[in-house]
């Protein structure tokens, strides 16, 4: 019995140790308020132009994780696309990074479909997903002028209510 329990301590002190992280382990850093929005790169769904975030540096930038799948997503389209068409002029710019594993073939059939638009691109990799550490959509980061990232905003939101528009008009002054 002594044997089996000192068998027992010996696999659970070696486990414990070998799944230890070392600070050798590649580390991914995930955007938090606060802090600089992490660079990604993902293509316009439109033409399949790339864009890098930092070239957007200047303007504040909605950033927005969604999926045509999504119900969430589905329903603040429309108040994406009041804010977006409101927000002409000023220095924002929206991107919508859909997280669709059929990818532009699957946003131009949902946006033909649904008659909705939005300044979509898509993430293929997953590269921007995680580096945004996203765990479901939609999640959506605004970014200020400078790159910073200001607010997290976790599930669905009315983007074109007055608060949230006086707010990133704040932002964009």
């Amino acid at each position: 019995m002594r044997r089996v329990f000192f068998l027992i301590a010996a696999c659970m002190l070696l486990t414990a140790t070998a799944c230890s992280k070392t600070d050798t382990a590649k580390k991914i850093s995930v955007a938090q308020e606060k802090s600089a929005a992490p660079e990604i790169s993902v293509v316009s769904v439109a033409d399949g132009t790339p864009l890098k975030l930092s070239t957007l540096k200047g303007k504040v930038v909605l950033l927005n994780f969604w999926a045509t799948w999504c119900p969430p997503c589905r329903e603040e389209i429309p108040s994406m696309m009041k804010l977006n068409s409101a927000m002409n002029g000023k220095p924002f710019q929206m991107v919508a990074v859909s997280i669709d594993e059929g990818g532009k073939k699957d946003v131009e059939s949902f946006f033909k479909e649904s008659g909705f638009s939005l300044p979509a691109y898509l993430d293929a990799d997953g590269t921007a997903s995680k580096l945004y550490g996203i765990t479901g959509v939609p999640e959506s980061f605004v970014i200020d002028k400078q790159g910073v990232v200001v607010k997290k905003v976790i599930g669905g939101l009315a983007w074109d209510s007055p608060e949230v528009f006086s707010f990133l008009e704040g932002l964009t002054k």
